[in-house]
Formats: structure tokens, sequence, C-alpha cells
């Protein structure tokens, strides 16, 4: 008995570096910003050995919560928001604001961890 072998092409599009903006999201750099954020959060409760109530406790919000930050589910919580968690673990934030590219006629969000 022979096998068939099904070869499918499959369409590839470049995306624009921000997945939001690439599936129609509104306000997709705030999102993108609030994800890396999120993703730092994670990141750092881990590192701590937290379990998720007691994350809750030190960042001020209850378990059930901190489960759907960290599942992403994230847009009801605003940036600020975001922030005071970081700094309630352990961290500095720093908010740099400077002039665009003359090639750019706007500026942009972007999120860097030191």
């Amino acid at each position: 008995m022979r096998r068939r072998k099904s070869i499918r092409k499959i369409e590839i599009t470049e995306g624009s570096g921000n997945v939001y903006a690439d599936i129609g999201v509104r306000d997709p750099e705030a999102m993108a910003m609030k994800a890396k954020l999120v993703m730092k959060i994670d990141e750092l409760i881990k590192d701590k050995g937290l379990t998720q109530i007691q994350a809750g406790q030190l960042l001020g919000m209850p378990q059930p919560k901190v489960s759907a930050l960290l599942k992403g589910h994230f847009r009801g919580i605003s940036e600020r928001r975001l922030m005071d968690c970081l700094m309630r673990l352990g961290r500095d934030i720093q908010v740099v604001v400077k002039a665009a590219p003359r090639n750019r006629q706007h500026g942009k969000i972007s999120v860097e961890f030191a």
C-alpha cells in the first residue's frame, strides 16, 4: 500500500512587531506595553516563589484577579496599576520622555527592563 504525501502551502504574512495592531485591537501600543509589564510581574512572582494568594496579598488584589492577570486578561487594569504591582514587587519605575526621530511624525511607547 502506498502512502500519499500531502504538501500544503501555508501563507505567511510578516507582522508589524505588535500582535495587537496586527489583529486590530483598539489601542495596540498600550496593550503591548501592558503585556510586557504583566510578563515581568509573572517573572517576579515566580522568582520570589509566591503562590497566587501570596502575590495577591502583596499586590493588593484578590487571587482570582491575579490568576486572570497572569493568564493575559488585563484589559481592565491600567498601566499605572501594573506599575504599582511592579513597585510592590521591589522594582523602581522610571518614565523617560524623549523626542521621536525625525523620520516619524508621532512618538511611540516602549518598555525596557534593566
